[in-house]
């Protein structure tokens, strides 16, 4: 296999989050869905910006958040994503390249806004999403690079970008190339609504053996498969793909590949201010071990760690040295 220029290369939606705390009690107020994500439009993103208390601004997004956690750590990462051309695009534009992470896609002139993510907070550190996506979702596929696809070691992509018509064929495109070139393919489910809507086309991509590593929590593997009992789930899950992955939240995660099982604990927080991203940087430190050949047990340890640091604070990127953080922990 030809030497790569990326560890990783991600696709997925360019978002900056905008968040702040906020009681259960005017979540309830406002009839969002606690603990949850949901799409809204310019309008109703206006209007719930509105209601918000004071809020920050932080560049997101599920797969670029993971890329942040892998730059982090030391990997060479590449991100593929749409911004219109206006301040907040340019807001994530810097972010990500700051971060060192590759960025070439070409901001969009004209409406619709660059995407953002309206996130309140309860007192107990969960996030209710409201997402406006924008420009995110008018990803061309001639947007695809295939031979930086071609030249990374895995291709990561993003359930929530699935939804929309074309970033879902420039996401073909990049599994196409990714293969032809002997790449690996990782996809996150992103959530159950994702599922609702096109697990008859992740079921397919599975099937015809073009995802190599799932990331999925709890209730999306259930919403795969069909199965409310975790066991009966990954039972029907894991013979599909090489390598799967199933988040569970305080009860830690569970990866199977080739008939090996491992599994790890949370990371125990001191305080869970904030669970946005933990899902992502789960991901990043499961791709980094997976990325250097370390072992499933390790490579779900990184992944703890490096979600565990995630909840400590407002925000899904990381405040601390992870990369001293993981080499610590794991000694």
């Amino acid at each position: 296999m030809p030497d790569t220029q990326y560890d990783v290369i991600a696709i997925g939606n360019a978002i900056v989050d905008v968040m702040a705390p906020c009681s259960d009690a005017k979540i309830a107020e406002l009839g969002m869905n606690r603990g949850g994500m949901t799409l809204v439009d310019e309008a109703e993103a206006a209007a719930l910006y509105a209601a918000m208390g004071p809020a920050r601004e932080i560049s997101g997004g599920s797969a670029a958040n993971t890329l942040a956690g892998l730059a982090a750590l030391g990997d060479r990462c590449a991100f593929i994503g749409q911004v219109a051309d206006d301040q907040l695009g340019a807001v994530f534009a810097h972010d990500i390249r700051a971060g060192g992470i590759d960025f070439a896609v070409e901001a969009r002139a004209g409406e619709p806004s660059t995407a953002r993510c309206l996130i309140f907070v309860s007192p107990d550190g969960q996030r209710t999403m409201n997402t406006f996506l924008g420009a995110s979702q008018f990803l061309p596929a001639g947007s695809i690079d295939e031979g930086a696809i071609a030249a990374a070691k895995v291709l990561y992509l993003e359930g929530y970008l699935w939804d929309p018509a074309e970033p879902r064929a420039a996401m073909r495109r990049a599994i196409d190339a990714a293969k032809a070139a002997g790449r690996q393919v990782a996809f996150t489910l992103s959530d159950g609504f994702v599922i609702a809507r096109h697990g008859d086309d992740f079921r397919a991509l599975i099937a015809a053996g073009m995802i190599d590593i799932l990331f999925a929590n709890e209730a999306e593997l259930a919403a795969m498969t069909g199965e409310s009992d975790f066991e009966a789930g990954v039972s029907a899950l894991a013979p599909q793909v090489p390598v799967l992955v199933v988040t569970r939240g305080e009860h830690g995660a569970v990866a199977l590949a080739g008939g090996e099982r491992a599994q790890v604990a949370a990371e125990p927080v001191a305080k869970v201010v904030d669970t946005t991203g933990a899902g992502d940087l789960f991901a990043a430190g499961f791709l980094h071990g997976h990325v250097r050949g370390w072992g499933l047990a390790s490579a779900l340890r990184t992944g703890a760690i490096a979600a565990a640091e995630v909840i400590g604070h407002y925000g899904a990127r990381t405040e601390a040295d992870l990369k001293a953080l993981v080499a610590a922990k794991l000694g």
